[in-house]
């Protein structure tokens, strides 16, 4: 852990059952793609790599201010494997562990990050991910080790998911409630609302 970290934002898929991109939402203004660029950023990161796919010109456009690398992930509706594979290839000379953010989880604030670089610090693996009932998913700081793991991913959602919740992965859990809620439906941006963590969505 002794080498800098880096944090890659996964931004690529197409939000079909929403029906706008969810990236583009914005809480107090700034949209939850450049606002969680901007956590990872703060966070201390040497890179970070936004992945995008949909809508590609857009999520430029939103982050353009920001200094970071957009890179295109050519199969973004394969899933979010696909975008997690791209991430590991271009982090593979990468020495330090690596940020896996996600741009639908509204209520992520910087706090959750340190959590996770305190717990990685602390843990065998050297990763920390946050925890989901039974499971571990993203946010997520990993290992180069564990990054490596992404390249032989199968397609789909899963992403690191089975990884980080191996039994014996040695992966330190992280509670943070309010990431249970993701938005991927019209219902869950109303949830979101409500509870502050989006501004008000226009028809």
């Amino acid at each position: 852990m002794s080498a800098l970290h880096a944090a890659v934002v996964l931004a690529a898929g197409g939000s079909r059952r929403l029906g706008r991109p969810k990236q583009l939402l914005t809480r107090d203004g700034e949209a939850l793609v450049h606002r969680v660029a901007r956590l990872a950023l703060e966070s201390g990161a040497s890179r970070v790599l936004v992945i995008i796919g949909a809508r590609a010109d857009d999520m430029r456009a939103a982050l353009a201010d920001l200094p970071l690398e957009c890179v295109v992930n050519p199969a973004w509706s394969s899933g979010m494997a696909g975008s997690v594979r791209v991430a590991a290839e271009a982090l593979a000379t990468h020495a330090g562990a690596t940020f896996l953010l996600a741009c639908d989880q509204p209520a992520l604030e910087a706090t959750h990050l340190r959590g996770l670089r305190e717990a990685a610090q602390r843990a065998d693996a050297g990763s920390a991910a946050t925890r989901f009932g039974d499971r571990l998913g993203i946010p997520a700081l990993v290992s180069p080790a564990m990054l490596r793991q992404a390249r032989t991913l199968p397609d789909g959602d899963r992403g690191l998911r089975d990884v980080l919740s191996a039994t014996d992965a040695g992966v330190a859990a992280c509670d943070a409630p309010g990431l249970e809620h993701d938005i991927d439906t019209p219902d869950d941006v109303a949830v979101a609302v409500a509870k502050g963590w989006l501004d008000p969505v226009g028809a």
